[in-house]
């Protein structure tokens, strides 16, 4: 009896253990999990919430010993006085202060000058186009032609069509608030499915924009690429964005990898450098380079950096710290118009291969989720040096992607803003126009001039470099 009770408790603690090993590596996964933020992660900033990941992230900006805030000799954005303003009104004094007289006709020894800037009353203005019909001697009677663009017996012109689709796809705003935006300002009724219209047909006029964009694109010698999710008619869509500093063109599609990616229209004929993360469907696009993201790959290195206890030798700090190290002589570089200190850069590539390779060994048994997760990096950061440090010796390349985070962020932003699209065709809409704005100012063009060209008709184009 005793022997068999023995048997038993031995291994029901052998059970215990099983279970105990199960419940210690499904704790540091959702540990994991929920440590990640904007700053080791792929989250974006807006998933943090209030509270601040800590630690604090880490800059790649290098110190350059000027104060913050505005540097002298910049232009600033200060209201200023103008020199001839439109209206001059004139305040007398009254009587003198001292000895009450009257100031009438006495000369005048100073004008202070106060100028306030406002707008005139808003109001819409109506201009009717009467078609003249006549008779002609011979019976046949010949009717006025409209002007390109008013179609029909009562419609919006460019301007106020627009103003709509500014506010409704330059800064955010629902259809309804939109429709009650204009109804408010200037007095007009308008619906939202009125607003749908305008946006609608302004981006019917993009066409030879977009193939223009696409063409000048595919042709670049360096082009960023990224994607994020977008909530259409209730479903996970994907927004694809592909960018320059110069163009960019983003689309919206139901799938995430190869399928998106080639209704963007960019990849399937680039033959240059590709900046984007690890996402696997872009290195099947064998025709073009590849730089990937080191912003990204650093998030993931500190992300492991935050799990190590503390004052312990962490491998992905060591291959942070090479990887910063190497951006940071690269910059001085370029900065100085000098070759890079090919010394110091192979220190830092050696301590990039030796982290890494402590990074596999320590994750070798890849035991669970997290290990293998672990493992993955570490193995990426040697089997794609090549890409990863891309941008040391090839000076075009810049080594983040973060131009096409920030160019790709306004979407989330809308959807922060405003909610999820109800359909695709109107969130395609909604990237044509979006697409088109983001050009613009990378051209130094305004939204609101470039749109009034759009709504009117001629949407602009920008020239050939």
């Amino acid at each position: 009896m005793l022997a068999a009770l023995v048997v038993s408790l031995r291994e029901e603690l052998i059970a215990t253990r099983v279970e105990l090993a199960r419940a210690v590596t499904r704790i540091a996964e959702l540990e994991a999990r929920l440590a990640a933020n904007s700053g080791n992660s792929s989250k974006p900033p807006s998933s943090d919430g209030l509270a601040k990941p800590a630690p604090k992230p880490r800059s790649l900006r290098k110190k350059t010993g000027r104060r913050p805030g505005g540097q002298s000799g910049h232009d600033g954005t200060t209201l200023r006085q103008v020199a001839k303003p439109k209206h001059e009104i004139a305040h007398e004094p009254g009587p003198c202060t001292g000895c009450g007289c009257s100031l009438a006709g006495r000369p005048i020894t100073a004008i202070e000058r106060r100028q306030q800037f406002d707008l005139p009353p808003i109001c819409i203005e109506v201009t009717e186009h009467q078609l003249v019909e006549r008779e002609c001697v011979c019976g046949l009677r010949t009717r006025g032609r409209a002007p390109a663009g008013v179609d029909a017996p009562v419609q919006y012109g460019p301007r106020i069509s627009a103003i709509v689709v500014y506010l409704y796809v330059g800064q955010f705003l629902s259809k309804n608030r939109t429709a009650q935006a204009l109804a408010e300002l200037f007095g007009t009724p308008l619906s939202g499915g009125t607003v749908a219209s305008l946006t609608r047909r302004a981006a019917g006029c993009l066409d030879a924009f977009l193939g223009h964009v696409r063409d000048q694109l595919t042709g670049s010698e360096v082009v960023g690429f990224d994607e994020t999710g977008l909530r259409v008619a209730g479903r996970l869509h994907w927004v694809h964005c592909a960018r320059t500093d110069k163009y960019t063109l983003v689309t919206c599609h139901p799938k995430r990898g190869k399928a998106g990616i080639d209704d963007l229209g960019v990849l399937p004929g680039f033959a240059g450098v590709a900046i984007h993360d690890a996402w696997a469907p872009y290195d099947t696009y064998l025709d073009c380079e590849h730089q990937l993201c080191c912003a990204h790959v650093l998030r993931e290195l500190q992300a492991v950096s935050d799990s190590a206890p503390t004052g312990e030798w962490c491998w992905a700090t060591q291959a942070s710290d090479a990887l910063v190290s190497m951006q940071t002589l690269v910059a001085d570089a370029i900065d100085t118009h000098r070759d890079v200190d090919e010394a110091a850069l192979a220190e830092q590539i050696h301590h990039y291969r030796k982290a890494a390779q402590a990074g596999i060994d320590r994750t070798a048994a890849r035991s669970d989720t997290l290990m293998k997760k672990r493992n993955a990096l570490a193995q990426r950061l040697i089997n794609r040096q090549d890409d990863y440090l891309r941008f040391t010796h090839d000076w075009r390349v810049i080594p983040d992607n973060n131009g096409s985070e920030r160019d790709i962020r306004m979407i989330k932003l809308r959807q922060k803003v405003s909610g999820g699209l109800r359909t695709l065709t109107g969130a395609q809409q909604f990237c044509a126009i979006r697409s088109y704005l983001s050009t613009a100012a990378k051209h130094g063009m305004h939204f609101f001039d470039a749109l009034a060209m759009l709504t009117n008709g001629h949407p602009w184009i920008p020239a050939i470099a």
